[in-house]
């Protein structure tokens, strides 16, 4: 018996997990039991369990055997590794390969232009000035109305600019207002801080304002957070009245706003920022992680004149300030205009790519817009989307099941599909018939 033969079980294992034939919380075979059937001892399986323990996917208990452990939802929900021959459509980023030679070009021209020797020192008041500059141009060039740069803080990201709001403005036990179908990072966040989120009904604009007033009553919550633009799950984009509706109920309430708008780049037409109505009680949150690159980590949120100060000291207090060498280049891209002609091609590449899908796969069942970067896809009644997000994966295809997306875990019988995580055009056409073909594998059995 090889050596290494506890690690091709352990592979083995992971696998059959990965793919639900071991569902979480499942009591896995005995040693004994699975020595037998991969033909080895019981020594070895014992290293194999080790091993997967050691990697967080399974626990073991003295006298009662090993189980599969609870992932995170936000790794189940979102794979951001590529791995070749197979389909990824769960992850929500820019189509690299279409833009990354002209992102090159951008960032060795920044690089070859000296910095200023104190961007590689501590900067005051959590960030330079020009860079809160480029910020303001970056929300004002998307509809936001900002009267200062001195408004515009920056964070490592828009994550990070939600868990700081979280934190500073709510307590735990704190009830916070989300859409009822909103992205698990943000349900992540609100968790890990102690706080509780509870979902407002959604229609087909979006958060309904009834429903919203309704929980503000009942609830008294914290904050409500609001994705107004594309919003993950669902790619509704609330149109203007909608905005202000909710507007009007913020200011009804004793509530702050978040409002996370990373996705005002992909529509068609500038939509006025529901914080353009509440000015005082909102904060509006943008980056360029969706619309130039994750890996930039550059956040800017515009904060209430009265809450500058605040949040500025609370930014100071956790980090001191935010890398001043990454906003440079990305300030330097918003000012020589790149930023803007990046965004405006990936906002192509999506209207072209969900002409696609909807050519391939059946428009009656997908929820999107015309320019989104991905797609809201109700299952048929054939198909269970636990077992249909399984039976992808099988197959090469990653797929976010709806369960994730809903504020309390609650079964959704849907799934999101990314078109921009695919590099090659047509190897996402690939995926999509392949996607197709699974849609109508239970109708013509």
């Amino acid at each position: 018996m090889s050596e290494s033969k506890y690690y091709e079980i352990a592979r083995e294992l992971e696998k059959l997990i990965d793919v639900g034939h071991y569902p979480e919380g499942s009591k896995l075979p005995t040693h004994r039991e699975l020595a037998k059937e991969y033909s080895t001892t019981a020594v070895t399986v014992a290293k194999a369990y080790k091993l997967l323990a050691e990697q967080g996917d399974i626990e073991s208990f003295v006298g009662r055997g090993s189980f599969v452990k609870s992932k995170s939802h936000l790794k189940q929900a979102i794979h951001s590794q590529h791995v070749e021959n197979e389909w990824n459509f769960s992850i929500l980023q820019p189509c690299f390969s279409h833009h990354l030679d002209a992102l090159y070009r951008q960032l060795g021209q920044c690089v070859r232009e000296p910095f200023s020797p104190s961007l590689f020192g501590y900067i005051e008041d959590t960030g330079c000035l020009n860079h809160k500059e480029c910020g303001m141009k970056w929300m004002q060039h998307y509809g936001l109305q900002v009267r200062s740069p001195e408004q515009v803080l920056l964070t490592n990201g828009a994550q990070h600019a939600l868990s700081t709001l979280i934190e500073l403005y709510s307590k735990p036990g704190d009830c916070i207002a989300v859409e009822a179908l909103t992205y698990p990072g943000l349900t992540s966040i609100i968790k890990a801080l102690g706080r509780r989120a509870i979902g407002v009904e959604m229609d087909e604009l979006g958060m309904t304002p009834s429903s919203l007033d309704s929980i503000c009553l009942s609830e008294n919550p914290s904050l409500v957070i609001a994705v107004p633009s594309h919003q993950n799950p669902t790619a509704i984009t609330m149109p203007l009245q909608r905005r202000k509706e909710i507007a009007n109920i913020v200011q009804k309430h004793t509530v702050w706003l978040l409002e996370d708008d990373l996705y005002s780049f992909l529509n068609t037409d500038v939509i006025a920022p529901i914080s353009n109505f509440v000015p005082e009680k909102s904060f509006y949150i943008t980056s360029l992680s969706k619309a130039i690159s994750p890996g930039m980590r550059c956040g800017f949120v515009k904060v209430p004149q009265s809450q500058v100060q605040r949040l500025s000291s609370y930014i100071r207090t956790m980090v001191w300030h935010i890398s001043p060498i990454t906003f440079e280049v990305s300030a330097r891209l918003i000012q020589s205009g790149a930023a803007f002609k990046l965004a405006e091609s990936q906002k192509m590449i999506a209207t072209h790519r969900q002409a696609l899908a909807r050519d391939i796969l059946d428009s009656e069942i997908l929820s999107s817009q015309n320019s989104s970067y991905h797609i809201w896809l109700t299952l048929p009644d054939e198909w269970e989307a636990h077992e249909f997000s399984m039976t992808a994966k099988e197959r090469g295809m990653m797929v976010s099941e709806g369960h994730f997306f809903h504020y309390d875990d609650k079964a959704i019988n849907a799934v999101r599909l990314s078109l921009m995580a695919i590099p090659e055009e047509q190897h996402l056409i690939e995926g999509l018939h392949s996607l197709k073909r699974l849609l109508d594998q239970r109708r013509t059995s």
